[in-house]
Parts: structure tokens; C-alpha cells; sequence
């Protein structure tokens, strides 16, 4: 079987990795375009449309809208109960500019040439079929129109000090990942996908997600603790058959001591790409 973004009847079905327990909202709830989409802030402009794919609980789509005004911003996600909170969310911090819908990547709900923007942050990365959603993306773009995408590439994710409890994590997140139908190494991929996709003028570069400080550590370690045991990712690990109860505490474990650890320090690297329909 072909991966690598190509469009093949043999790919396996999709499931979003992660899952919606609180522990991943919470992290998807620090996401701000500073630190989650910066290479992008350069090129937003006031009035614009633009469409936020996976948007999830909304604070990146949200803050998109803040930097358009008056243009509008749309979300999409696959998840009505995460659509929901993020309309709350936008509600609650009374921006107008912005709304949400239940959305599918591969069938987007809009007109040709709709949008001046397309964003997707962490999204590629959990489709089998990431060129397909790519030209869709292209689609909706109006002539000139800007994709903007990110995502991290689990294969180079490092961190201190060693732990073999990580280590196991790293191994048993890329064997749950593609399991499910995705690539957690696809930001390697980003650039190419993009130009199989049809897009030119393609720059790509990439960004850093690092957690040191104490409370970066105590919040990303007990985070990804609660995955291990209670999110989506533990059904999905179990449910395969790639690991058991007892590993996934062993595994949380060690996490919770990767964050109380004065050395602890845990890099992500995100590859970037902004690219002309």
C-alpha cells in the first residue's frame, strides 16, 4: 500500500488520533496565531475571507478574525460538540467576524474561488488523502489565493533527559497515527504534497514548539499523562492491540516525570508552507 499523500482506494479509514477528551482541548486551546501560525501573520490582510480548516476549539480561528476585521472567518471541524464550544468561545469574547460549521476537508461546503485565505494548523497530518484535500483547499481559493499550513513531524521530536518511557511513547504514537489512516511525519511531506496539489510560488520554512520552563513542562507532561490513560489515543492503542493498560500508566508515568525534572526539555518541529492557488 502507497502512503504519501496519494489517493488510493487501499488507504485505511480515518480516525482522529487524539480524540476530544479535555486534555487535548486544553492543549488545542493554547493556540494563538502567534504561536501557531506567525509565518502567516504577515500576509493577513484586513477584509479578508478566510477559511480555518480544523479549526477545533477555535482560539487560532478566532484570533485570524481579530487580525481580518471587518473580514469574515470561517471554521470548520468534523466534530459538532468541539464546532459548538468554539462558537460559544466567540460568543463569550464577543467577536462577531467569525463563524463555525461542521465541515468535511475533502468536500468543502463553499462556491469556487471563496476564500483569499486557507489555513490548516495540525491538520494533514490525520488524513489518508492529504493531496485530495489539498486541491480541495484549491478549489475554494480565490485566483492569487493563499494556503497557509502546519504541521509537526513526530519523527524528530527530541527531548532530555532521556527516558525510555518516551521513547515508547514516540514509538507507540507513530504505530496508533498510522493505524488511523495518518502520517505523524508529515511535515516533511508539506512541501511536496502542496506542489502535487497543483499550488506554485511555494515557500516553505519551518517553526519550534519548546517546553523548559517549569510550568511549560508540568502543563505539556500531565497533558499528554492524561492522553495516555484516558483520551482517545489509549482506546485507539488498546483497541489495535499495540499496547495494554499497564504500559500506557508506565508511559504516563513517565511523562509526569519528564515534567517534574529540573533538566526536562522537549522540542517539536513544525514545518510551515505558504503557497499561491
Amino acid at each position: 500500500m502507497q502512503r504519501d499523500g496519494q489517493s488510493i482506494e487501499s488507504a485505511p479509514a480515518e480516525v482522529y488520533t487524539h480524540g476530544h477528551h479535555e486534555s487535548v482541548l486544553r492543549v488545542h486551546s493554547w493556540r494563538t496565531v502567534d504561536n501557531s501560525a506567525a509565518y502567516l501573520a504577515p500576509h493577513l490582510q484586513a477584509g479578508a475571507r478566510v477559511l480555518d480548516v480544523g479549526s477545533g476549539p477555535g482560539t487560532i480561528t478566532i484570533d485570524l478574525a481579530r487580525r481580518v476585521r471587518p473580514g469574515l472567518v470561517t471554521g470548520i471541524d468534523a466534530a459538532a460538540d468541539v464546532v459548538a464550544r468554539a462558537s460559544g468561545l466567540a460568543a463569550s469574547e464577543r467577536v462577531e467576524n467569525v463563524e463555525f460549521r461542521v465541515g468535511d476537508a475533502y468536500a468543502l461546503e463553499f462556491a469556487d474561488a471563496s476564500f483569499d485565505v486557507v489555513h490548516a494548523h495540525q491538520v494533514l497530518q490525520h488524513l489518508a488523502r492529504p493531496v485530495d484535500a489539498l486541491k480541495e483547499f484549491r478549489r475554494v481559493l480565490k485566483p492569487g489565493g493563499l494556503v497557509a499550513l502546519r504541521d509537526v513531524d513526530y519523527g524528530g521530536v527530541i527531548w532530555s533527559p532521556a527516558s525510555s518511557g518516551l521513547d515508547r511513547w514516540l514509538e507507540l504514537y507513530h504505530d496508533v497515527a498510522v493505524g488511523n489512516g495518518g502520517d505523524p511525519d508529515a511535515g516533511r511531506h508539506l512541501k511536496r504534497w502542496v506542489r502535487e496539489a497543483g499550488f506554485a510560488e511555494i515557500e516553505a520554512g519551518a517553526s519550534t514548539w519548546v517546553f523548559s520552563s517549569a510550568l511549560e513542562r508540568e502543563w505539556w507532561g500531565n497533558s499528554w499523562a492524561e492522553r495516555a490513560t484516558q483520551s482517545q489515543f489509549a482506546a485507539h492503542a488498546i483497541e489495535s492491540g499495540h499496547s495494554s493498560r499497564v504500559e500506557l500508566a508506565r508511559i504516563a508515568a513517565a511523562w509526569r516525570d519528564w515534567a517534574a525534572d529540573d533538566d526536562g526539555w522537549l522540542l517539536m518541529p513544525h514545518a510551515e508552507v505558504l503557497a499561491r492557488a
